[in-house]
């Protein structure tokens, strides 16, 4: 039987600095195209686990020790991605210390859940989902459209 072709897996890290007022986010500005401020992440590796996967990627593009706390939810849409069909799974973090630009990141900064700047793929729609859980502990809906 041949092997199926299927969507790319990646992770994605909401990283609150739990040791600084109002617990900003850390975004990272992108240094490989697309463009543009996201979430930390990357594609999942053969063998690992997805929470590992979330981690690694979280420390080598922040520098930072992340602790998951929760997995926010799953996005597939096949159009988040124009490079190609991806799946991420979305992971709530926390962290101390100071963050640093590293791997495929450009620069990085912190900032405020309610006032992000513009961000690529579909990051705008999981920070969305962050602030609802932020008020009422709900993850993410399904989403089959």
């Amino acid at each position: 039987m041949p092997r199926p072709q299927t969507p790319l897996l990646t992770v994605d890290v909401i990283i609150e600095m739990v040791d600084r007022p109002g617990r900003p986010l850390v975004l990272i500005e992108r240094r490989h195209p697309p463009p543009g401020w996201a979430l930390p992440g990357g594609f999942v590796d053969v063998g690992e686990r997805l929470e590992q996967a979330a981690v690694r990627e979280a420390r080598e593009e922040t520098g930072l020790e992340v602790r998951l706390r929760l997995l926010l939810g799953c996005y597939s849409d096949p159009a988040r991605d124009a490079r190609g069909h991806t799946v991420s799974a979305v992971y709530i973090g926390e962290a101390r210390g100071e963050p640093r630009a590293m791997d495929d990141a450009r620069a990085l900064e912190l900032f405020d859940p309610a006032e992000v700047p513009p961000l690529a793929f579909d990051h705008a729609l999981i920070l969305a989902d962050y602030r609802h859980w932020l008020r009422t502990g709900e993850v993410a809906p399904l989403r089959f459209s």
